[in-house]
């Protein structure tokens, strides 16, 4: 029988259907555990609650209670105060209610501010009572028991004291009240610690008087004490007062007074050891020592929030020495301490430009140092200062400022980004507050880029002792930095200042750094000294140079020994007479290279070194980079090339070349050798981030050399190429990257770049020049196969321009048809020509039109008779825009126009037969160009500056301004060179910006507008990347071809014939005999007569366009001609749009050689057929 389901049971084995799960019982449990717990925590915590409510509830009872006792107690007592009295009745109860409301409210109250003072007025006038029955500082000496109530007492009297100063705010009206009764906390602690303030004092106790006050004075040492802690905040309000411009409530009399204890009570530690050193004084100077530099030296403006009188206590040997060597020894736990009191003090405008250690920095540096604001050149150290101990503290604040700048850099930029994308006044004024504390920051550090300091500095480690060795140092020679002073230790400085003054100079960065480094004879030099040794060793620069005499050809250069004998007599003959023989020599326009060429020390001509010894340059200690070479070096190194290039802005080629200061040339050369193979080897290795800043001066001083060296060249090429001699990446694999680095370097994201693309980026001039110009052609190939993907034809066919020029308005039609083009003009053009009658010429182009068009429109525009460009009054005659041309109607952009004839020739690959100004180049590249450029440009006014730079009379006599004259169009334009330099005389003082603003003004300010016109049309059609490959004279190079001679066999093997001629034929042999016989003038006419261009392309005439060709003219002459009759008497003529000479069948070389004379040097080429 079944069971309804309804009925049928399941065994639950013994547990009921109710039970809940394994896993919820035991969260439950959990939860009700968690909640007895939470319970019992409470009931404790209710229970403490309680406890501190009714202990405090029943101390302010007591404190009120003992408070009235005490005020009743000094109103009914006055003349019963004795010693005993005093410290049981009178201090007992004044010490629990006056430190417990002190502590509870963090704040004095009124009524204790009345008890306070009244007390502090029994205290001082029992201290200046004879009778030691009531002076209170007689128990001090008295029993065991009476000397130890008096040091517990006085430690509380000094601590609510130095707590009552901490509260005292002179710009507060509501603390009228409290500038007394600091007064009296300050009287009262200044006499507790001084046994001259004692008046009961007998001979026979001052021992354990003197005991007494150490003990006072250690304790006033201590953190415990918090005495300096409280100075901190009270000299910090002064500062704020100052920088607000608040006026004080109290007079000036009691202002200086409570400062003056201050700074009394901060140096008490330091006097008395004076008087009867021991271990205990020392320790006392040890402790105090370490709370000055934490709490007093970190102060913002601490020599200006003091009173002047004030300062020379605190910058005297006995208050300074022992914190700077303190600072030394126990440098880890004092740089704990500040670090913990500046995370502990509320976060203020001074916090937030500058850290502590910044302070601390400036403080030390002002406290060691006296100057006068009104001059740079007078200002000397303070007596008795430990230049070793000044150095090397200076030193570590230094790094630690840096190290807080560079990991904060980023927020202070994004801050002040901030501040300037949004319109909220009271930002904004935060802003330039910030800048503000910034500049007055740096005007602190004014005595490090003083002369004297560095002077006095060098001074020091020329004698290799300090000035006086401290006490505190004789004491302990435990210190690690006891040791001789070195020239490293001042190079550390002025690299930390130089760092320093980039971040924080908003106006000038590191420029007055700079000057001084650069300006301070000796110091440069010195510098090199200690940085070739470390490089090349004690004797590896010596050498260096006998190794680069051996291995030199020109015989000229002589006995090595003889040579590096002559460097070291140059080094020190001062012989005025020849120097100014050459100084007058450059002002006369006198050449001197003839004298270079027979110096050891002059430029090197081209076949003067060996090229096939790159190892010479390759110098081995630099081979890693910035990662192999150690901190010192990597120091010693930025600071030498900040300083050098930032020198060699200033310095003529007189000074470089002829006088050879700071350096020799044989020196230049080391220089250069060392700088260009770090950078190689820092792109090579990655040097990485940590590296970048050493990495970018030395390239900034890298490339003020090597464009002194295009300028007037002082190193042989294989210096250059010397450390990438073996790691060369193949050209269009170089080129691929340099065209990727380049984008990314334009985007602003340089992490991205591979090492090898910033390299070539950066110092392109590792590579031969030929390699660069194959990885420009590599460029434009890669162009052209990106727009033809692109459907840009570049090619002839549909997508070819069409246009028809007139030939005798060739500048006009080029400019109406071709100059809204932009970058379409890299396009194949296609050219019809009508002629000067007006009617249409035959022929298609197929390649050949195009190029004479463009070659045409060139010798058109380029002319300086047309008046767009002029030539420079040079030997070279380059070209320069004309001043005039801005006053045409459409100047500037016809200016534009020529940039996209010149790239539209490079581009295609057509030489043309002019060259370019370098100062005009120079442009282009982006580049900046010095005083020595102007030699290239205008020769007159170079020599012109040069005397006035030079001139050792009163330059006042010449009766110059700040103003340059120009004649345009007939009328006279005068421009100032700087504003209001009209009324600007120029002096002795001023003779250099002068002579440097004029030539900044023809070589930079005059020029740009027209670089900038020409450079816009450039880059349509070449892209800036591949123009940064070459340097000025390379550009020239790659427009119109190389010297001014080419390769006889290289032009044959790359000449087509046609018209029935051939190689072995006999009028083409006949040819190319007379060829190789003509001089390099007349071959160079002979190239010009055929394809326009009197030059060869750069990498031979395979890369002609189109290629040379020799046409047959067939003549009907004579069988006998070759032996004698008449030969042809047709000359040869050429169709320079195809690169093609018509050569008639001459059988005679003399006949071939007078008629080809005579055809090139008519200077036509068509016509003559």
């Amino acid at each position: 029988m079944s069971v309804p389901p309804k009925q049928r049971q399941v065994s639950l084995r013994g547990a009921s259907a109710k039970e809940i799960t394994r896993d919820a019982l035991l969260e439950k449990v959990s939860q009700e555990r968690e909640l007895r717990i939470y319970n019992r925590r409470a009931s404790a915590a209710a229970l403490f609650v309680q406890r501190v409510w009714r202990r405090y509830n029943a101390i302010k009872k007591v404190s009120e209670q003992l408070q009235r006792e005490w005020e009743t107690l000094t109103d009914q007592h006055n003349n019963e105060m004795t010693s005993g009295w005093i410290s049981k009745n009178l201090l007992r109860p004044f010490l629990f209610f006056a430190a417990r409301s002190s502590t509870l409210h963090q704040k004095l109250q009124f009524t204790n501010v009345k008890c306070m003072s009244t007390c502090f007025k029994i205290l001082l006038q029992s201290i200046n009572s004879a009778d030691a029955e009531k002076n209170f500082c007689s128990l001090a000496v008295g029993t065991h028991e009476e000397k130890s109530t008096w040091l517990y007492q006085a430690q509380k009297l000094i601590s609510l004291c130095s707590f009552i100063l901490a509260e005292c705010d002179i710009t507060c009206h509501g603390n009228e009240n409290m500038v007394p009764l600091t007064v009296l906390a300050m009287r009262l602690s200044i006499s507790l610690s001084d046994l001259k303030s004692w008046k009961s004092l007998k001979s026979d106790d001052n021992r354990d008087a003197d005991i007494a006050v150490k003990r006072l004075i250690g304790f006033m040492a201590t953190r415990k004490s918090a005495m300096y802690s409280c100075i901190r905040k009270y000299i910090m309000r002064l500062g704020s007062q100052i920088a607000s411009g608040k006026k004080t409530i109290v007079s000036t009399e009691d202002c200086f007074v409570i400062t003056a204890s201050a700074i009394t009570l901060a140096l008490r530690s330091f006097h008395s050891k004076r008087l009867d050193v021991n271990d205990t004084d020392i320790s006392n100077v040890n402790d105090a020592s370490k709370q000055y530099c934490v709490f007093i030296l970190t102060v913002p403006y601490l020599t200006q929030c003091l009173p002047s009188l004030l300062l020379p206590a605190l910058k005297h040997e006995s208050a300074l020495l022992p914190c700077l060597d303190n600072l030394l020894i126990s440098r880890d736990k004092i740089f704990d301490q500040i670090l913990k009191l500046e995370q502990s003090e509320n976060s203020g405008p001074c916090a937030e430009a500058i850290p502590c250690f910044g302070w601390a920095l400036a403080n030390i540096i002002n406290l060691a140092t006296e100057y006068s604001d009104d001059s740079c050149a007078t200002g000397h150290f303070i007596q008795g200062l430990d230049c070793r101990l000044y150095v090397q503290a200076v030193n570590i604040f230094s790094e630690n400022l840096l190290n807080w700048l560079e990991s904060n850099v980023g927020l202070l930029r994004k801050h002040s980004d901030e501040l300037l994308a949004t319109d909220y006044s009271s930002e904004a004024v935060d802003s330039d507050n910030s800048n503000n504390m910034k500049s007055s920051y740096i005007d602190l550090l004014k005595p490090v880029h003083q002369q004297w300091h560095l002077r006095n500095l060098l001074i020091m480690v020329k004698k290799n002792i300090p000035t006086q060795v401290a006490e505190t140092c004789a004491a302990n020679q435990s210190s690690e930095y006891l040791g001789n002073f070195k020239l490293l230790n001042v190079i550390y400085l002025y690299y930390f200042m130089l760092r320093i003054f980039s971040f924080l100079n908003p106006f000038l960065g590191s420029l007055p750094i700079l000057n001084i480094l650069s300006f301070t004879p000796g110091f440069l030099v010195e510098l090199w000294e200690i940085l070739e040794v470390s490089i090349f060793g004690e004797t590896g620069h010596l050498s260096h140079e006998v190794k680069f005499c051996k291995d030199t050809k020109d015989a000229n250069v002589g006995n090595c020994n003889e040579a590096i004998y002559d460097t070291r007599q140059r080094r020190n003959m001062k012989d005025a007479g020849s120097k100014w023989v050459n100084v007058l020599q450059k002002i006369s326009g006198r050449s001197t290279d003839g004298k270079y060429a027979d110096s050891n020390d002059g430029p090197l001509s081209p076949d003067q070194v060996n090229e096939d010894v790159h190892d010479l340059w390759d110098v081995e200690a630099m081979r890693r980079g910035p990662q192999g070479i150690s901190k010192d070096l990597s120091c010693m190194l930025h600071l030498f090339c900040a300083t050098y290039a930032h020198l060699l802005l200033v310095l003529d080629d007189i000074e470089f070349y002829e006088k050879q200061v700071p350096f020799t040339l044989q020196q230049q050369r080391r220089i250069v050798s060392v700088l260009n193979t770090f950078v190689y080897n820092s792109f090579i290795n990655n040097g990485g981030p940590s590296n970048k800043i050493v990495t970018d001066v030395a390239v900034r001083c890298l490339h003020l050399l090597y464009e002194r060296d295009c300028r007037h060249r002082f190193c042989p090429s294989s210096l250059w190429l010397g450390p990438a001699r073996k790691g060369r990446i193949p050209i269009a694999a170089a080129a691929r990257s340099h065209e990727a680095a380049f984008i990314n370097l334009q985007c602003g994201d340089p992490s991205t770049i591979p090492s090898m693309s910033s390299l070539l980026t950066t110092v392109p001039h590792v590579y031969p020049f030929e390699e660069r110009v194959q990885m420009f052609r590599e460029f434009i190939k890669m162009d052209k196969v990106s727009r033809r993907v692109a459907g840009e034809v570049s090619g002839s066919g549909s997508g070819s321009i069409e246009i028809v020029v007139r030939r005798n308005h060739i500048i006009e039609d080029g400019y109406r048809q071709l100059n809204f083009l932009g970058s379409r003009l890299k396009s194949c053009i296609n050219v019809s020509f009508i002629s000067e009658c007006g009617l249409p010429e035959a022929g298609l182009d197929y390649g050949g039109l195009s190029k004479e068009f463009l070659t045409d429109l060139s010798k058109a525009s380029f002319d300086p008779q047309y008046g767009f460009f002029s030539q420079t009054s040079t030997s070279e005659n380059n070209l320069i825009p004309n001043m005039s041309a801005r006053l045409l109607g459409n100047g500037v952009e016809m200016i534009e126009f020529l940039g996209r004839v010149v790239g539209k020739a490079l581009y295609e690959g057509i030489l043309l037969d002019y060259s370019f100004s370098p100062v005009f180049v120079q442009k282009l590249l982006g580049r900046y160009s010095f005083l020595d450029e102007l030699s290239t440009l205008d020769p007159e006014l170079y020599r012109s500056l040069m005397y006035v730079k030079h001139f050792d009379g009163d330059v006042a006599e010449l009766c110059l301004d700040f103003t340059v004259t120009e004649e345009l169009c007939g009328s006279r334009v005068v421009t100032e060179l700087k504003p209001g330099g009209k009324n600007v005389s120029v002096t002795n003082e001023n003779k250099l910006q002068y002579v440097h603003a004029m030539a900044d003004y023809k070589l930079n300010r005059q020029i740009l507008p027209f670089a900038n016109a020409f450079y816009r049309g450039l880059v349509d059609l070449i892209s800036p990347s591949w123009l940064s490959l070459f340097n000025a004279n390379e550009f020239n190079q790659l427009l119109s071809g190389g010297n001014h001679d080419f390769d006889v066999d290289d032009l044959r093997s790359n000449t087509k014939y046609t018209g029935g001629y051939s190689d072995s034929s006999r009028t083409v042999k006949l040819f190319w005999e007379v060829v190789k016989g003509f001089i390099p003038i007349e071959r160079c006419m002979l190239l010009k007569f055929v394809t326009s261009c009197s030059r060869a392309p750069l990498l031979g005439f395979k890369h002609l366009q189109p290629s040379f060709t020799i046409h047959k003219v067939a003549c009907d002459v004579p069988i006998w001609a070759t032996i004698g009759g008449q030969d042809v008497d047709r000359l040869p003529s050429a169709s320079t749009c195809y690169n093609t000479l018509k050569l008639p069948t001459y059988k005679r070389s003399s006949t071939l050689r007078n008629k080809l004379l005579y055809a090139i040097s008519s200077n036509t080429g068509f016509e003559l057929s």
